[in-house]
């Protein structure tokens, strides 16, 4: 791996405005991401991560609604300063998207490979059998039988099957970052594990970066090759995985990594700053 940087991002500020109130959601952070490395994002719900994953590729309200500072670099060019039609070319062929809930992600009046195949025809319009991409890309995320998937339609799938089936998606045009937000978090303990080994595999066969986002601290102990962690908008720490997860620095990041089920101890809730600072 490379500590040539695929996605470099600088000072990104993201400021809400509703009825003229004004809201500050990100608060100048800056990170990059490697090629063929996998960055894990680590914060409870609304402290930033979803959003500046969001802003990377425009896919936030437009101002005056959402006002982004600062400079978001793919492969050295400036994605702010490019036309719509341009970074259409870059969103989804090489940084593509999977989200936490799958069942409001694809379309229900279409079939799983319908929605595929409509990916690849966007960013893949030479290619002529999109069939076999498709059976391809089922293929890939161990759906036994891609053909049937195919012809079915999201509600016919199990939360598992359907996660799998974004990934397929995601895929299908070989991206070289996948942004996966909290990709588990609607799946029961089992098919949790099952997604995070797929994404492993995955990333090793394909060597793609991946952003992976998410709350949960004990996903990315033994899939992350570095973490960042956010509270209310802002970087409180980051670094190596293994360094974070044994000797943290930062209270907050301490209160995380305590709630990481074990087995035979009683799950702690997340104290707070001012509860930590006391310990």
């Amino acid at each position: 791996m490379t500590s040539e940087p695929l996605l470099h991002v600088e000072n990104l500020s993201i400021t809400f405005t509703s009825h003229d109130r004004r809201t500050s959601a990100v608060k100048s952070i800056s990170f990059s991401v490697a090629k063929g490395e996998v960055l894990a994002v680590v914060g409870e719900s609304g402290s930033g991560k979803s959003v500046s994953a969001l802003s990377l590729t425009r896919l936030l309200p437009s101002p005056p609604l959402c006002q982004i500072q600062g400079n978001i670099f793919w492969c050295g060019k400036d994605l702010q300063k490019l036309s719509e039609d341009e970074l259409t070319q870059i969103r989804g062929k090489e940084i593509a998207y999977i989200f936490q809930d799958p069942g409001t992600s694809l379309n229900p009046v279409y079939t799983i490979g319908y929605q595929i195949a409509e990916a690849v025809k966007i960013h893949e319009p030479t290619i002529k059998d999109t069939e076999a991409v498709v059976l391809q890309a089922l293929q890939d995320v161990l759906i036994d039988d891609p053909r049937k998937v195919a012809q079915q339609y999201p509600h016919e799938l199990s939360g598992g099957m359907q996660q799998r089936a974004m990934i397929a998606m995601a895929l299908a045009c070989n991206p070289r970052l996948l942004i996966a937000d909290e990709p588990t978090t609607a799946l029961d303990v089992t098919i949790q594990k099952e997604i995070i080994d797929l994404l492993k595999r995955l990333r090793q066969e394909r060597k793609m970066s991946i952003l992976l986002i998410t709350h949960n601290f004990g996903i990315v102990a033994h899939f992350a090759d570095r973490v960042q962690v956010m509270r209310q908008g802002e970087i409180v720490e980051s670094g190596e995985t293994s360094s974070v997860m044994q000797n943290p620095k930062h209270p907050y990041t301490r209160g995380l990594i305590a709630c990481i089920p074990r087995l035979g101890q009683r799950r702690r809730r997340l104290t707070t700053l001012s509860e930590e600072m006391k310990a």
